[in-house]
């Protein structure tokens, strides 16, 4: 059983007692008639036949609350595998439309938007969040919008309906929730979220003071989890990051453009296990070395958006900072894996901190290069300005796939 604590700037809703999944469903089939919910899964076409993908789905087939299921299918080059994508998800009874990125299709709107210099980036799970969402604008279908990945291994009907929870629920008041869990195996896992976001934060925050904005996303437990449920009306409005800075980036478009009494984050379920991602220390554009290096360049940049001077001492006092939280860090860490009886290799957390340090320096010396390098997508309200008739081109692109 979780404590009930709360953290600070947003609710933190906990996961207390014995779990109701089947009440939370009864409800929230009810709250559906007033708001329509959509499940967004970005998936690449390696992951279409793991016991992963298979276990999600057979638990979705369950699942009577949503209006929609919208699939974003990333590496499918050839028809053949834009088929084998089609026959996984071909179980589900929900009304369920997968988005072919690599179709020709899609590839023409794409193109389209980098003609009106609405440039939506390269391939990744980034710009796939985004085609989807806006196929949930152009579907208008639903209502909210939930988001969780296709490689946990622990999924279960409950995390959803968790997701959903707070924001269908007609008199709670929240227009986003961010889910949160542990991720504990026989050892400590989430090696970013650990030994480099929170580490940072609070060495910023010894640095640049209390700034609302990390305060704020201090009080997240788990910023880095990929699982999110939000209004319709935000994702109309919010800016995200086409690189691994997917979730940092959504937290702070949310926060630039939502009130804080109107965010929570919600504990989803007991244990959280998904595909492990290398640390890949000597080379800086792949594993969680690329991903450290994304996501300290958007703290950056949206510190330096909020007002902040950032220059090469406030980033060179940054680092003798962070190394002494990293340090304290690792101490407490140590503990908590003693008192429960994990495994904790020190010198791979110390050999962690290390890399860390030099993705904090990458991207320090990346953002003084050029600190409006932001990989950014434009809101889907720019969009339709720009081009009014793109939501009923994608509608008809997505349709058109899915009935070949």
């Amino acid at each position: 059983m979780a404590d009930f604590f709360q953290t600070g700037a947003i609710a933190t809703l906990h996961r207390l007692g014995k779990p109701d999944v089947a009440r939370m469903e009864r409800e929230l089939a009810a709250f559906s008639e007033e708001t329509p919910m959509a499940l967004v899964l970005p998936c690449h076409v390696r992951e279409i036949g793991s016991p992963a993908l298979r276990s999600i789905v057979r638990e979705l087939v369950q699942v009577r609350y949503l209006r929609e299921i919208i699939v974003g299918i990333d590496g499918a080059i050839r028809p053949r595998d834009w088929q084998k994508a089609r026959r996984a998800f071909r179980p589900l009874p929900q009304p369920t439309r997968l988005l072919w990125n690599d179709g020709p299709r899609l590839q023409r709107l794409y193109r389209q938007l980098d003609e009106a210099e609405l440039d939506p980036g390269p391939a990744g799970k980034g710009r796939n969040v985004w085609i989807c969402f806006g196929y949930a604008l152009a579907s208008e279908r639903s209502r909210m919008v939930a988001v969780h990945d296709c490689d946990i291994r622990t999924y279960s009907r409950e995390l959803l309906a968790r997701l959903c929870y707070p924001v269908a629920h007609p008199s709670l008041g929240f227009d986003f929730c961010k889910g949160y869990y542990a991720r504990v195996t026989e050892r400590l896992n989430g090696r970013v979220m650990r030994l480099m976001v929170t580490p940072m934060l609070r060495a910023l925050r010894s640095i640049l003071g209390p700034h609302p904005y990390l305060v704020y996303m201090d009080t997240f437990r788990y910023p880095l989890a990929g699982e999110v449920a939000l209004d319709l009306d935000i994702i109309r409005r919010v800016r995200i990051p086409c690189d691994w800075a997917l979730e940092i980036g959504l937290l702070g478009e949310v926060f630039r453009n939502s009130a804080p009494r109107a965010i929570c984050q919600s504990e989803l379920c007991d244990n959280y296990d998904h595909k492990h991602q290398d640390l890949s220390p000597r080379d800086p554009d792949k594993g969680l070395n690329k991903m450290a290096i994304d996501i300290a360049k958007s703290f950056f940049q949206r510190i330096a958006a909020e007002g902040i001077k950032l220059d090469a001492g406030v980033f060179d006092t940054l680092l003798s900072a962070y190394m002494r939280q990293a340090e304290d860090t690792l101490r407490f860490y140590a503990a908590d894996a003693t008192v429960n009886g994990l495994a904790y290799q020190r010198h791979e957390e110390e050999s962690a901190v290390a890399m860390f340090v030099r993705s904090i320096r990458v991207a320090a010396r990346e953002f003084l290069a050029d600190p409006l390098a932001g990989p950014l997508i434009a809101n889907w309200n720019r969009v339709q300005s720009a081009l009014p008739g793109f939501f009923e081109d994608l509608k008809e692109a997505v349709e058109a796939d899915n009935a070949d």
